[in-house]
């Protein structure tokens, strides 16, 4: 059984680069624990891999899965391990109507939720893998509701510098 994973529940796409998905197995699915281990224990890229918590929506979906699991991994087909997600991903961004949607296009867009949602950038960065913060807040702080919000209030002059309303008649 091959199971897609909503793009709403990222946890998966978030940490999980293009083929990651598919060496995934459940013994880094912790679902007790609610947590998935991406770390590779004989890494050799300087790419940094989380250790990340599931949320509720996701811990239901992996328990579906597991239910229906036929072999070790997380992403299989009939049993045997999917060696890409590519095809079926497009067939789904077709499904859905979309065009110039990758697979990377979700973990962008699950790190604009989480800054929308005023996440502290350096667990934004922990959840995406990176190594260093500020990567984090030079691709998505624009995305912050507080970013420039201090350069804004710095050019609040209204009553205090005696502006007048246009709307309202000059007194003299």
């Amino acid at each position: 059984m091959l199971f897609f994973f909503p793009a709403g529940d990222p946890a998966h796409a978030v940490h999980r680069r293009r083929r990651a998905p598919c060496w995934t197995t459940w013994d880094r699915e912790d679902l007790e624990r609610r947590r998935i281990n991406l770390r590779l224990p004989d890494s050799r890229t300087r790419k940094g891999r989380a250790v990340v918590p599931i949320n509720d929506t996701m811990l239901e979906a992996l328990k579906e899965a597991r239910r229906a699991a036929l072999s070790d991994h997380v992403i299989e087909w009939s049993g045997e391990p999917v060696k890409s997600i590519r095809t079926g991903f497009k067939a789904a961004v077709k499904r859905a109507w979309r065009k110039d949607v990758g697979q990377h296009t979700l973990r962008h867009t699950a790190a604009v939720h989480m800054v929308e949602a005023a996440v502290p950038f350096d667990e934004v960065a922990q959840f995406l893998g990176h190594s260093n913060p500020s990567i984090t807040f030079k691709v998505y702080g624009r995305f912050s509701p507080s970013h420039l919000r201090r350069a804004a209030s710095a050019l609040e002059f209204g009553a205090a510098a005696g502006l007048v309303r246009f709307d309202e008649p000059l007194r003299g």
